[in-house]
């Protein structure tokens, strides 16, 4: 086997280790939500991360009877208790921050935060103005934002002693709230929605560095060095990297060149990336090179905060401690060479060395799933035991035949993979002090949109309309989940591997020096060869109502997006459909009819109906098109193809108009829409 050497680093000072600072100002927590230098500290003993949410409470944990109703699935009305009309959805003791908000459905119910034993909430606000950006400082677009029908919010709301937050009637349904509680004796500031001149500019910086992505910029020093290397690796060798400390790998970053898509996905799961740290014998960083960077399988551009991958290559940016020593390695272990451009960035280390943590990634698939059978359909993403940080996860499924699993009898028809919660279990917890609403709400979105998005903190970079490959990844920053003792995260997985629906993990972590975790390397064929082409129904002729251009809507606050329908059963064209939520009666949507030559035409559609879906009229060119179609029905189906009628239209563009009237009366009151597609067919 041969060695390359890249650098050998030897550092004879050190510089000193700021005290941590046991008093923070507002200012002080904004800094919080991007310093990855502080994430790589390990925690205070005290220092906790849990989580209020909208959680099924059929799902308990009992002494004597274990677990019960673990896969109860009903997360969207959850709460402590009822005061009056009011619901408590959530009770903190501090010194705490609020890190992060979500809801899949905040409606214009008021939502109230009393913190510190106040009387008068601190803030009092419609559920929706967490997120609709009119109400400062709840402004800022990388800090408070939809992804794909998920509103979050990742503006810190501090407390001292207590934060209670009440909810008033027509809040909406489904919550999150992600909060640290730090030791006794810290002093946090009470928040406060009239901020000062120095905590905006703080907002705004923070800002302005999330919306960036890329390399984060950092001055060259003589003490920090900037390394670049490019290197060809031959089948069954390895590129080998060794630096001296104490240092930090503040910055990384690969660029490679792929013949096609396929060669991007099998090189990226064959070139294995593995990091030792100290001189220990296993090493803290293994995982295939590609899925490092937060997506698989392939290359699948996107820009976030500590990792990303863009045109110009891919880059990391966690913060990466070590005391004495340090080996990189890159291996190929496919039958092809590989040339890798490699950057990184090395800093010096203030002391003492065994305050930082030492940065964990590894690749696995189905690892140390629960022997306990109660906890079924718990999938382990993370279990170790010792002190750190847990930082986040890559979660790539592949699901080629969608929905409608029959070995889950509530399922059919109805759900689709990514209805199971996060649990995350810290320094042996019985019961998860983080309980979550569904996959898709970790991950920050929600209803199993099959939108891609990117953000500062969780990214959807691949999506097949909810069958074949998804990848998901969040990363908790200022959200990290300290662990003094041992952590267990899982997500539920309802569907058997032999469905077959897969998932693998990438998980992001800190563990104190000198301990190891009980991760192995995954073989080769763990990592390949299991996405053959999904063949996709279309309708011959259809125009693919996900595709239609948005002329308009009345109502400027309903959303339209690509539902993926694969989870429903057959029938669906590109199994999928436009689907438009969040509107009222009356409302209306525009959508751009194409027709390429002029002519008579009849014309076709099909529709979905569900319990919450709208009676709607439609509208060709501003002329009504026969009477109301009603779309309610109790379980989610698609029409058959209807006959709307014929019609003499001009070669251009034409407007298709829908409107809502109403819902039936047995339906709920979402008064949502779905169209399939549309089709013209000539008449003679």
């Amino acid at each position: 086997m041969k060695r390359h050497v890249l650098f050998v680093i030897s550092l004879a000072g050190f510089l000193s280790l700021p005290v941590l600072a046991r008093e923070w100002t507002y200012v002080d927590l904004i800094g919080q939500l991007y310093d990855l230098r502080e994430l790589a500290l390990l925690p205070e003993p005290g220092q906790t991360c849990s989580q209020w949410s909208s959680y099924d409470r059929a799902s308990v944990y009992d002494s004597s009877k274990g677990y019960v109703k673990w896969e109860a699935n009903g997360d969207g009305d959850g709460f402590i208790r009822k005061e009056g009309t009011s619901l408590v959805l959530a009770e903190m003791e501090g010194p705490g921050v609020i890190w992060r908000t979500w809801s899949a459905m905040p409606k214009e119910g008021h939502i109230k935060f009393y913190l510190d034993g106040q009387e008068t909430p601190a803030i009092d606000l419609p559920f929706i103005g967490l997120f609709d950006h009119k109400h400062p400082p709840f402004n800022r677009p990388a800090l408070v934002h939809m992804a794909a029908r998920g509103q979050n919010c990742y503006v810190p709301i501090p407390y001292q002693k207590s934060c209670k937050i009440v909810a008033e009637e027509g809040w909406g349904r489904y919550f999150q709230f992600t909060y640290t509680t730090y030791p006794k004796g810290t002093k946090i500031p009470t928040f406060d929605m009239e901020l000062s001149e120095e905590e905006n500019v703080a907002l705004d910086k923070a800002n302005e560095i999330l919306s960036r992505g890329g390399f984060l910029v950092r001055e060259i020093t003589p003490d920090i060095m900037k390394a670049e290397r490019t290197v060809t690796i031959q089948p069954g060798d390895r590129f080998i990297a060794e630096i001296e400390g104490p240092r930090a790998v503040a910055g990384f970053g690969v660029k490679m060149e792929f013949e096609d898509r396929q060669d991007q996905i099998q090189a990226l799961r064959e070139i294995v990336l593995q990091v030792f740290w100290d001189n220990e014998g296993k090493p803290a960083i293994w995982t295939p090179l590609g899925d490092f960077f937060g997506t698989a399988p392939g290359v699948n551009p996107y820009k976030s905060f500590p990792l990303g991958m863009t045109e110009e290559g891919f880059y990391c940016n966690w913060y990466m401690p070590f005391s004495t020593w340090t080996r990189w390695e890159f291996i190929n272990e496919g039958p092809k060479p590989r040339t890798l451009e490699l950057t990184s960035i090395i800093e010096p280390l203030p002391e003492p060395a065994e305050q930082w943590g030492r940065f964990h990634a590894k690749w696995h698939r189905d690892a140390f799933l629960p022997k306990d059978k109660a906890r079924w359909p718990d999938w382990t993403i993370l279990k170790t035991d010792g002190r750190g940080r847990f930082c986040g996860v890559n979660l790539h499924i592949w699901n080629p035949r969608g929905g409608q699993c029959p070995e889950v009898a509530w399922c059919h028809g109805h759900y689709w993979w990514g209805e199971g919660d996060e649990k995350f279990f810290v320094n042996g917890e019985k019961f998860p002090s983080t309980f979550g609403t569904g996959t898709e709400d970790y991950f920050g979105y929600a209803w199993g949109s099959a939108e891609l998005f990117e953000n500062c903190f969780h990214n959807q970079t691949i999506s097949m309309n909810n069958k074949g490959h998804i990848s998901v990844n969040r990363f908790q920053i200022a959200d990290n989940i300290p662990f003094q003792t041992s952590f267990e995260g899982a997500i539920e997985k309802y569907y058997p591997n032999h469905w077959p629906t897969l998932y693998d993990a990438i998980v992001w972590w800190y563990q104190a020096p000198g301990q190891s975790d009980p991760y192995e390397p995954a073989p080769l064929e763990e990592r390949l060869d299991y996405w053959p082409e999904i063949p996709v129904f279309r309708v011959k002729g259809a125009i693919e109502g996900e595709n239609m251009k948005i002329l308009g809507k009345s109502n400027p606050s309903s959303n339209t997006t690509t539902q993926g329908m694969g989870g429903y059963g057959p029938g669906w064209s590109c199994e999928s459909q436009l689907w438009w939520t969040g509107g009222k009666p009356g409302d209306t949507l525009d959508l751009a009819l194409p027709v390429e030559a002029e002519g008579a035409y009849e014309l076709k559609m099909q529709l979905t109906k569900a319990v919450d879906y709208a009676i709607v009229q439609f509208y060709l060119d501003g002329k009504k098109i026969g009477g109301p179609i009603d779309c309610f029905e109790g379980a989610v189906v698609h029409t058959p193809e209807m006959a709307l009628g014929s019609f003499p239209l001009d070669k251009g563009e034409h407007k298709l108009t829908f409107q809502i009237l109403g819902c039936n009366e047995k339906a709920v009151k979402g008064y949502m829409f779905g169209l399939d597609y549309v089709k013209l067919v000539k008449v003679e």
